[in-house]
């Protein structure tokens, strides 16, 4: 594959960091723009470009588009705090749909027609049927949700009208990290399950709760599909060779198809660490679904994606590591 160069939005938060490293892996010049209200800059190695800066200042944005003589665009940079969703949604519509409309518009005065979206599979809702396949309805139940669909019409639209090609990834439970443990996971407020159970067992949480015992599932827990996220960026990656054509419209569910319940993560943590983890058993959240699980085989098909971490206590491995010489994060 001839190298690209490929500006990562958002290419210091979580997902974005690791596909910066996938992508100068696989042989293609990354550029980082990041506004880092989350994202850290620690995240990013020193010979990678990087651009601090707000995606919806279009001027800023096309200045780094052509100087960096850009080919394609990554978007990681949405808000993804379900609940400050709802409270806030307005923030949320600004940040997740407004400001890649302004990122779209000058990627096409600048001549750059390949974009590649980090979606949810929070555009599903709750779905009917398991798993969940790329043609299960999507019917979103929060603002969060509902403004990455929106953006996934907008990208169609845009499609169809100015031949943008593009990719929409819409992944479960993003987890791990970076195997040699260089990079990983430091959000604020923290509310992934794998780095909480994990800060738990190291003692820096009083506890874990789990919400919900009573679900009609094996262990009376919820279930989720866990992915790796050096799984995800590989996908993304593999995408780029197959947006050639004006117009290409693309979208592909990532998991690993197993889903996992919450206590199974609790004792794969307890089992990788050596350490007990606190628990305190509490009442269901609403709008928690019992199970949520991905079809992800039209990607592992078309995309010739390959899953490197099938199993759960291979991916609290790699968090294990990360958590464990970095205790309190990022340059703390």
């Amino acid at each position: 594959m001839p190298t690209v160069n490929v500006l990562v939005v958002g290419g210091a938060g979580y997902i974005g960091s690791h596909c910066v490293r996938q992508l100068s892996a696989a042989g293609h010049r990354p550029v980082v723009l990041d506004n880092l209200v989350f994202g850290h800059r620690e995240a990013v190695a020193g010979e990678i470009p990087f651009y601090e800066g707000d995606l919806g200042d279009a001027t800023f944005v096309a200045k780094v588009l052509q100087g960096e003589e850009i080919e394609l665009v990554m978007h990681f940079a949405a808000f993804a705090y379900v609940g400050e969703s709802v409270e806030n949604p307005l923030k949320y519509y600004e940040n997740n749909l407004a400001k890649p409309i302004t990122l779209l518009k000058t990627m096409l005065e600048c001549r750059v027609g390949k974009f590649i979206l980090s979606s949810t599979c929070a555009t599903y809702g709750t779905p009917a049927e398991l798993p969940i396949v790329e043609e299960t309805p999507q019917r979103p139940i929060n603002p969060y949700g509902q403004s990455k669909l929106d953006l996934e019409n907008v990208l169609k639209a845009t499609a169809e009208a100015h031949g943008l090609s593009f990719a929409a990834f819409r992944y479960f439970n993003a987890s791990g990290t970076a195997e040699d443990g260089t990079i990983g996971e430091d959000h604020d407020p923290e509310t992934h399950l794998i780095p909480l159970v994990i800060q738990a067992a190291m003692g820096q949480r009083e506890d874990i709760t789990i919400f919900g015992t009573d679900y009609p599932t094996p262990d009376g827990t919820c279930l989720r599909d866990y992915v790796h996220v050096d799984d995800l960026s590989r996908a993304h990656i593999a995408a780029i060779p197959h947006l050639g054509k004006p117009g290409q419209q693309l979208f592909y569910n990532l998991g690993t198809g197993k889903p996992n319940s919450v206590r199974e993560v609790i004792d794969t943590v307890e089992k990788v660490s050596g350490l007990k983890v606190p628990v305190r058993e509490g009442p269901r959240r609403p709008g928690d679904p019992p199970s949520l699980y991905a079809d992800s085989s039209k990607a592992q098909k078309e995309l010739d994606w390959k899953i490197h971490y099938p199993d759960l206590e291979s991916i609290i491995a790699t968090a294990w590591n990360w958590h464990q010489s970095h205790p309190k994060g990022y340059s703390k």
